[in-house]
């Protein structure tokens, strides 16, 4: 076992836990949802596992808008409630990971004959700030909104709203509440998938698990399960015999160079066709855009990927607010889509379908889902405060701190450089990061991104496909054009000493990659990429 990497040897721990315990809880998904339940269990003394059958965020985790966010569409709704929750617990989120969930303004242009108008809009800001607490909005003249946001010139543009919200790097917090709940003792494994549950006298009391990686299955005990797995909730409560109750939605997203598109300020507007809100903002070093809302009828089992009508939709946005922009497909980097959990309560227009969150229970199997990135830690409560009485535990409600202090880092690493890491490793940066060389402590040109960054998570992160590493646990996949594959050679030098792939897994985890890429990051129907050969190690 000595001779096991960190990651392999985490691993390998995992698997022969797995039939050793009666869990307090098993969680199914490896989402934020899932690891906020974590979390919360492990923090109050649960035994705890944590089974997602692809890999830690694969799903709509690492597909969002990245924003950390009030909902402030949803006052128009009506649902002040899920608005308020979201604007505490955004608040709470910048508290206690600044470094993770960062604060961004976003600039709204008023338009002459255009709604929403400067007062209502303007009344739709104070019950935000009201919300908050304190004052985070202040109105623009046209030449300063010029100053803030250069070449913003939709049609008729008068004003502006500046208002303030957050974002992050999806992946990276669920990565950062996995590893919170692992701290605490949480048992965590990705490519686990639940192939069965078991019932006894009733109730949900175990269920298979399916080891992908060795290809062997294990048979788990638990007193409760949590179904934590977002958009495929219904596939596990359909197999009790409940019925479904999920709208699938895909929001896809387009990733162009910031030099293309140097924004600043998060640019929100009401797209002109439909009045949907559509936003583009600085992100990792590129510039995101997004997003549509539309229902999903696809494979849930299969990546969901971006329309040329998606296409035409988002960039259409984009050049009616900078028409001097002319941004064309062939300037996009990369795309991606992903399909939310949608609460179905009938409404006919997808963009006005509730976000609020539920919580249900069939025989022991107690599903969470709906809801948003933002309110994860209310979710995991919710669940587990009906989870308590089955796993014969006690479940406390309390705002204490889902992030532990972070240790400080080495005081010759560069202010920027301290910042990122504790941001992505809290704790753990000091001792993940320490051998890093400057080098190691660069940016990789056009993103935000550290080279070391790549060897951690090679090292510690639970690596076991190419993608892992470049979608999830980095973002090199959707920052750079062909999928961050032009630094193949410098990224297998820095991650091969980790995973110890060797070369032949190199070129089949390399066809894999390219083939996805193609096929759900990449504008519709462009050409399979090629790529440098692989080296040996």
């Amino acid at each position: 076992m000595s001779t096991l990497k960190p990651a392999q040897w985490a691993r390998s721990q995992a698997l022969d836990a797995l039939g050793r315990h009666t869990w307090d809880v098993v969680v199914i998904g490896g989402g934020i949802s899932g690891a906020g339940v974590a979390q919360q269990a492990a923090r109050q003394g649960w035994r705890v596992l944590l089974l997602e059958q692809r890999d830690f965020a694969w799903g709509t985790s690492s597909r969002s808008s990245k924003l950390v966010h009030g909902g402030l569409r949803y006052l128009k709704e009506g649902d002040f409630k899920t608005t308020l929750h979201s604007v505490r617990e955004r608040q709470r989120l910048m508290a206690q990971a600044p470094e993770l969930v960062e604060a961004q303004s976003f600039l709204f242009a008023l338009c002459t004959g255009r709604a929403p108008g400067r007062r209502m809009f303007q009344l739709g800001l104070r019950i935000y700030d009201a919300m908050a607490g304190f004052k985070n909005h202040f109105g623009a003249t046209l030449a300063q909104a010029q100053a803030l946001a250069p070449g913003l010139a939709p049609k008729h543009m008068h004003s502006a709203l500046v208002y303030g919200d957050a974002k992050t790097d999806d992946a990276r917090l669920v990565m950062r509440v996995l590893a919170e709940a692992q701290h605490d003792g949480a048992t965590v494994l990705n490519y686990a998938k639940v192939e069965a549950l078991h019932q006894t006298q009733g109730r949900v009391s175990g269920l298979t698990v399916h080891d992908l990686a060795s290809d062997l299955r294990h048979t788990v005990q638990a007193k409760v399960v949590v179904n934590a797995t977002g958009v495929w909730a219904d596939q596990l409560r359909t197999g009790l015999g409940a019925q479904p109750m999920l709208r699938p939605l895909r929001g896809s997203h387009v990733v162009l160079p910031f030099w293309r598109l140097p924004v600043a300020q998060s640019i929100s507007l009401m797209h002109p066709r439909d009045g949907r809100p559509v936003f583009f903002y600085p992100w990792e070093g590129a510039t995101l855009v997004g997003t549509t809302d539309l229902d999903y009828t696809g494979d849930l089992q299969t990546e969901a990927s971006i329309t040329t009508d998606e296409v035409n939709y988002l960039l259409e946005a984009v050049n009616e607010q900078f028409p001097g922009a002319q941004i064309s497909p062939q300037d996009i980097s990369a795309c991606y889509a992903g399909v939310r959990p949608v609460v179905d309560d009938g409404k006919a227009s997808a963009s006005q379908a509730a976000r609020d969150h539920v919580v249900c229970n069939d025989h022991g199997l107690i599903t969470v889902t709906g809801g948003k990135l933002t309110t994860f830690r209310l979710m995991a409560q919710d669940a587990l405060a009906q989870a308590a009485s089955w796993a014969g535990q006690a479940f406390v409600r309390n705002n204490d701190a889902v992030f532990t202090r972070a240790h400080t880092p080495p005081s010759h690493w560069p202010a920027a450089v301290r910042y990122r890491l504790v941001g992505r490793y809290g704790d753990r940066a000091a001792a993940w990061c320490k051998s890093a060389t400057a080098r190691d402590l660069e940016r990789i040109p056009g993103t935000d991104t550290l080279w070391v960054e790549l060897a951690v998570a090679a090292q510690h992160e639970a690596v076991l496909h190419l993608d892992d590493l470049l979608l999830r646990r980095t973002r090199l996949g959707i920052l750079l054009p062909r999928g961050g594959l032009d630094h193949l050679a410098r990224i297998q030098a820095l991650c091969e000493p980790h995973l110890q792939w060797g070369a032949a897994t190199w070129a089949a985890e390399l066809d894999r990659y390219q083939t996805l890429i193609a096929r759900h990051y990449q504008l519709p129907h462009t050409a399979a990429l090629t790529s440098p050969t692989p080296s040996a190690p």
